[in-house]
């Protein structure tokens, strides 16, 4: 087995290329602590980031299976976002994020 292959089944490199986006991780803060979070919600959270970008995360994020997106069929679409079991899995990786005070 090449040196290839083998990072493509590391679990840990799987997950550092999804965490790789730079919006990603706050997005995922977002939603471990809030459970469900509208598109607004989230880009009002992050600030700097254009709508088009945010968009193009959430999409790559639920193309991974990591969150959900629920369409309302109202006027104006409500749309809401919340992680899946497999996103929620990750949450040991924030918990740690957050807890580690070394780098102050």
């Amino acid at each position: 087995m090449g040196k290839s292959h083998a990072l493509e089944v590391c679990p840990v490199y799987k997950t550092s290329e999804i965490l790789d986006g730079k919006w990603t991780i706050p997005i995922f803060r977002d939603l471990l602590a809030s459970k469900v979070v509208r598109f607004n919600e989230l880009k009002r959270s992050l600030g700097a980031i254009s709508p088009k970008t945010l968009s193009e995360r959430l999409t790559f994020l639920e193309l991974q299976g990591l969150i959900e997106r629920k369409v309302y069929a109202e006027v104006p679409p409500r749309v809401e976002y919340s992680l899946t079991e497999k996103g929620r899995a990750l949450s040991p990786v924030f918990e740690a994020m957050a807890s580690y005070r070394d780098w102050e």
